[in-house]
């Protein structure tokens, strides 16, 4: 997962109840208002407090409106450098602000950053419309526009143009000012609930926990296990009982080792339940008011529904698009659902079970098929894959042998929490070309999944080299244990990776175009293929050692895991489909729709597409669909498949030419991962194929159609 606030866009300005003369104090004060004087400006955490971030809110933003006005005033007539540039130009610092607040508020966050967050979010998007609304702002870029064949502009400055002018017409420059005035409280209100749905989530989550009195209840979890259940308990006040804290999907990673059936019913339900139990922190009426509020949003734009208007300017174009391709794999994903359910089934009839298999059985008998088909036991796996070690003799071994680089860690920079870690990244010349930070282990206080972001974006126009941290959310050891992952793990840190990658190369001039800030559905390409290394011989060697002996995992072991990659994938793709089949329903709607029962349009909308498997349930349901709701990616959920069929097109194209070598990577490098939003997704993907994207290598990957 990517989070994205475009520089020119999203980190924008907005009014603010101090004084001027409260924000000119604040100002000389503010380790936000001061350019850091940390290697590639980065953040000063060290002297950064929360009481920092609306002063310097205020006096950012008061700069950045005076930056508008000049242009939008600029007596002489428009060109590309006293518009376009200047716009790109207008708020930095204000941009850097956002990067690092929204950091802290996703990752590190407490009740004060939340009321700060609550506060700005409506404000950040009423500010957004200052600049996309106003039409003297659009006139000049208009006017630019209108002559763009004549400016003889390179290819990115050509790119840049469009981008903004089109930024601007989707945002709703040609309204009326009366339509322009009903978007703006609606861009408010939909701001303002979707960071409510974010912070009631992360406090459901928190309070969703399963917590037990007898250890017995935790039986089939290892000792490191329970002890850190213990430990997470006492954390909480809760001597001498366990806690197990919930992850951000429906399924529990711990389903699979519980061997106490009412122990799983209990977790499961604990998950599935948790945002939508009438309580302070129910979500359901903030989903109904979102969707509806988006609805309408759409309609006043000019589109049939919302999902219209976002995929416009992504690289599906159309719902339609999506739906037929999502169609190619709903079939065959549920098909093989149904045969694995199947066989879980008999093995639980086999057992003398006595009992019909339900969601919270799944993970756990799954495992006892995988380990009697492949003799492989998930537990097992896991003493060879210490997070230090795939970290650095994976993720780092991997990016080594494909571009050339290096990780040097380094003490001296502050962070905002003590598990951080800090890289120097040297590129294959001996030059610096990054920094990057880790956070890892989950925390109350932090948002569930993985994400990467910058805390410094780069832009040859600011001549600023990009920061870059990912955000991860594995199980934190007892004290004195090792860190050990899951394969499912394992293969998070490489995705998150493959985003940090996308940023770390990024070389253009306009940081509105810079890295990562391009279509949703193509920004998980990058991520994605940096999955299949992970599994990749000569890497898979390098890192999966035994934690305690250093021996390499026997090579029959290592090669029974990749024989068993396409086990359970009817039921992986099935959960992963629901959930964008949910996405797309709810963004789907037209502007005239009356506001739906949330539970009654979740089960009607997966039973319309097929997927409303008893034993397979999405993987979010709508009421903890952060994504969604509280994220950046409502009728976008989908890129995850789309992507998905990119990269193993694109992996393909590695195997037929060499696999893990310098000029794979080098190649790659150049024409995907460097190129930021500088030219079409399609036209970027044919240079490096040599032909546009089939679905063919995604579905063998999974195995689907296969038994």
């Amino acid at each position: 997962m990517i989070r994205r606030y475009a520089p020119g866009l999203l980190g924008l300005v907005f009014c603010c109840a101090f004084s001027e003369a409260g924000a000119a104090d604040a100002a000389r004060a503010n380790p936000l208002l001061e350019p850091s004087p940390l290697p590639l400006g980065a953040p000063a955490f060290d002297r950064i407090t929360t009481a920092d971030f609306a002063p310097a809110f205020a006096a950012a933003m008061r700069a950045h409106l005076d930056e508008l006005e000049a242009i939008a005033t600029d007596p002489t007539a428009p060109t590309f450098e006293n518009t376009l540039v200047a716009l790109e130009r207008a708020g930095w610092p204000l941009r850097g602000i956002n990067l690092v607040f929204g950091a802290l508020t996703s990752a590190d966050t407490n009740p004060e950053l939340q009321a700060v967050q609550q506060v700005i979010a409506p404000r950040l998007a009423a500010h957004r419309d200052a600049l996309l609304l106003d039409g003297r702002l659009f006139a000049r870029v208009e006017a630019v526009h209108e002559r763009w064949a004549a400016l003889d502009l390179d290819p990115e400055s050509a790119h840049l143009l469009e981008y903004w002018h089109r930024a601007f017409v989707r945002a709703g420059a040609r309204l009326p000012d009366a339509d322009k005035e009903r978007l703006r409280k609606l861009n408010e209100q939909e701001a303002d609930l979707s960071t409510r749905f974010a912070i009631r989530l992360l406090e459901a989550t928190k309070q969703g926990a399963l917590v037990v009195d007898d250890a017995a209840a935790l039986a089939g979890l290892s000792p490191s296990e329970t002890e850190a259940a213990a430990a997470a308990a006492t954390a909480r006040g809760l001597e001498g009982r366990w806690l197990l804290s919930l992850q951000n999907t429906t399924q529990q990673p711990r389903l699979a080792s519980l061997t106490n059936r009412t122990t799983r019913e209990t977790l499961f339900m604990a998950a599935w339940n948790r945002a939508c139990r009438g309580d302070t922190n129910d979500t359901r009426a903030l989903v109904t008011d979102l969707a509806g509020l988006r609805a309408r949003k759409a309609g006043l734009l000019g589109y049939p529904s919302y999902a219209a208007w976002v995929l416009e300017d992504q690289m599906a174009r159309t719902p339609e698009a999506v739906d037929a391709f999502l169609a190619k794999l709903g079939a065959p994903a549920v098909a093989n659902a149904r045969a694995e359910a199947g066989a879980i089934q008999q093995l639980i009839d086999t057992q003398g079970g006595g009992f019909a298999l339900a969601p919270w059985d799944w993970d756990f008998h799954a495992e006892q098929v995988r380990r009697a088909k492949y003799e492989l036991d998930g537990a097992a796996l896991e003493p060879y894959f210490e997070l230090g070690r795939v970290l650095h003799d994976g993720v780092f071994f991997a990016a080594a042998r494909l571009y050339g680089l290096e990780f040097r860690e380094r003490h001296d920079l502050p962070v905002y929490h003590p598990d951080m870690r800090v890289y120097d990244v040297i590129d294959h010349d001996g030059s610096q070309l990054a920094l990057f930070y880790t956070d890892l282990f989950a925390r109350e206080n932090k948002n569930g999944g993985a994400w990467m972001d910058n805390f410094v974006v780069q832009s040859g126009l600011f001549g600023t080299k990009p920061v870059i941290y990912n955000v991860c959310n594995f199980r934190k050891p007892a004290a004195g244990q090792p860190a050990l992952l899951s394969l499912d793990e394992v293969t998070t840190l490489f995705h998150e990776f493959g985003h940090a990658l996308h940023g770390m190369f990024a070389s253009q001039r306009y940081p509105s175009l810079s890295g990562t800030y391009v279509a949703r559905d193509f920004v998980e390409l990058p991520s994605q293929i940096n999955e299949h290394w992970a599994l990749h011989p000569e890497v898979f060697g390098n890192f999966a050692r035994h934690h305690a002996t250093g021996e390499p995992m026997p090579a029959n072991l290592a090669e029974r895991i990749r024989t068993s990659t396409t086990f359970n994938q009817g039921y992986a793709l099935t959960e992963l489909l629901a959930a964008a089949r949910l996405d797309l329903a709810w963004h789907g709607l037209p502007a005239t729709a009356a506001p739906p029962a949330v539970d009654a349009f979740e089960a009607a909308s997966l039973s319309r597409a097929g997927l409303d498997l008893p034993e397979v349930p999405t993987r979010y349901r709508s009421s903890y669909f952060r994504h969604i709701f509280g994220g950046e990616y409502a009728a976008g959920y989908y890129a995850y498949l789309w992507a998905e069929m990119l990269d193993n097109d694109a992996y393909a194209w590695f195997t037929e030419n060499g696999g893990l070598t310098r000029a794979g990577g080098d190649r790659f490098r150049a024409l995907i991962l460097s190129r930021g939003n500088t030219a079409d997704y399609g036209q970027m993907f044919r240079e490096f194929r040599g032909r546009d994207p089939v679905i063919e290598p995604m579905l063998a990957h999974r195995g689907i159609g296969v038994r």
